[in-house]
């Protein structure tokens, strides 16, 4: 038994740290079983000077023996993002549905954290979109974080879009 629970925990660890582009910078103890709220940062791999931090939950083995559905945390998420120095755009997409910028696992197989950034032109502004992508069932959960790009000084690698 307790060789299957290090084999399902070196799994998921593979699995997460293959999916994401993040630093864990902050880690809370949420109950007495190990649960946590995990803190990442994430930098765009396509806007230099924004860093986003993205916040959910780690379910220790205690929660997974106790609640079952071993494979999978809960989708609860949130976002911030800010200026973090000059920014610098290279090419991005600029489709209503944005573009991917971070990904992480969430379960062994289907579940996903995403992080999207959408260019708002009118508005000159970039937009964070925290979700849960599964697989049956779209996750309702989900938050934003703006970076207004209006009166900042921006430097657009393929010039600003018109």
């Amino acid at each position: 038994m307790r060789r299957s629970l290090n084999l399902a925990a070196a799994l998921f660890v593979i699995l997460l740290a293959g999916a994401a582009s993040a630093e864990i910078v902050g880690r809370v103890g949420v109950d007495w079983t190990g649960n946590d709220i995990l803190v990442d940062a994430v930098a765009d791999p396509a806007v230099s000077g924004v860093t986003c931090h993205v916040t959910y939950f780690d379910r220790s083995v205690i929660d997974r023996l106790r609640k079952g559905n071993w494979f999978e945390d809960p989708s609860n998420n949130s976002i911030a993002c800010n200026q973090t120095g000059p920014i610098v755009i290279d090419e991005i997409s600029l489709s209503p549905g944005g573009q991917e910028v971070f990904k992480a696992s969430m379960s062994l197989i289907w579940k996903k954290l995403v992080v999207n950034r959408i260019y708002d032109k009118k508005n000159d502004t970039l937009i964070y979109l925290a979700h849960s992508r599964e697989l049956t069932d779209g996750s309702a959960k989900m938050s934003i974080s703006t970076i207004p790009l209006y009166g900042q000084n921006v430097s657009w690698k393929n010039g600003k879009p018109q």
